[in-house]
């Protein structure tokens, strides 16, 4: 398969803490790729070197066969690279449809937004119920829809979400992810940055699993699913199978 994204030896940090260390994965063009780590691993460090909110300081980041490491992140955008960020980060003084509309600022975006906004509320009907609602006032599910609905507002090749489920209840994260899974079968490519593995690995192609700014590990949801490595960190069971895990 095409990679629709590759890092390369990406190296990043804040001031003189480095995070990610010589950092390489790809995500191939309609391809739902999982990113599994504890906090602290390096999940939103990544996300933030791909959305172009922070540059690396080494390493090469390719999207769609260009070097974009040295892209501003708005241009990102419009080059169709979205996130839902941790913490969902709305505008809560704001209605639904304005934060809505503030996902769609790009040029292609504008042209496309009355399909863009039909297709975001057909995918989260809560939010066609509460269009003239402020964001603020609704729960941290409703919440969590609108940030991924603002990011499709994009009309993003990759999406990435950072933390989908975090802080949601079982029935509100089955929700987020049959909407994870429609967005899959539509082509976008998604890249799931996760605490949690059952849900991320029941809806990915691949992951990869983080600890300390490094991939430790990868392979098919399948077979990391089965992993040693997985299930004592993430599942919480003891190992099925013996740890085989390609890096």
């Amino acid at each position: 398969m095409t990679a629709l994204l590759a890092l390369s030896n990406i190296r990043a940090g804040y001031g003189e803490s480095l995070v990610l260390q010589d950092l390489s994965l790809e995500v191939a063009e309609g391809e739902v790729v999982c990113l599994l780590g504890a906090n602290g691993a390096g999940k939103t460090t990544t996300t933030r070197v791909i959305a172009g909110l922070m540059r690396p300081w080494n390493g090469e980041i390719r999207f769609a066969g260009r070097n974009v490491a040295d892209v501003p992140g708005h241009l990102r955008v419009a080059l169709g690279i979205g996130l839902s960020p941790e913490g969902r980060q709305i505008f809560p003084d704001m209605t639904v449809h304005e934060n809505l509309l503030l996902g769609s600022y790009t040029p292609r975006a504008r042209r496309e937004r009355p399909r863009a906004m039909e297709q975001a509320l057909a995918l989260f009907p809560r939010l066609h119920e509460r269009l003239r609602q402020k964001a603020g006032l609704m729960s941290g599910g409703e919440q969590q829809m609108l940030a991924i609905a603002r990011a499709l507002m994009s009309r993003p090749r990759l999406l990435m979400l950072d933390e989908p489920s975090l802080g949601l209840g079982p029935r509100i994260v089955m929700d987020v992810y049959a909407a994870v899974a429609e967005t899959a079968r539509s082509g976008i490519s998604i890249l799931l940055v996760e605490q949690n593995a059952e849900a991320a690995l029941s809806a990915a192609d691949r992951g990869y699993v983080l600890a300390n700014g490094s991939i430790v590990a990868s392979g098919s949801a399948a077979v990391l699913r089965d992993s040693a490595l997985v299930q004592q960190a993430f599942l919480g069971t003891p190992p099925s199978v013996p740890h085989a895990v390609a890096k």
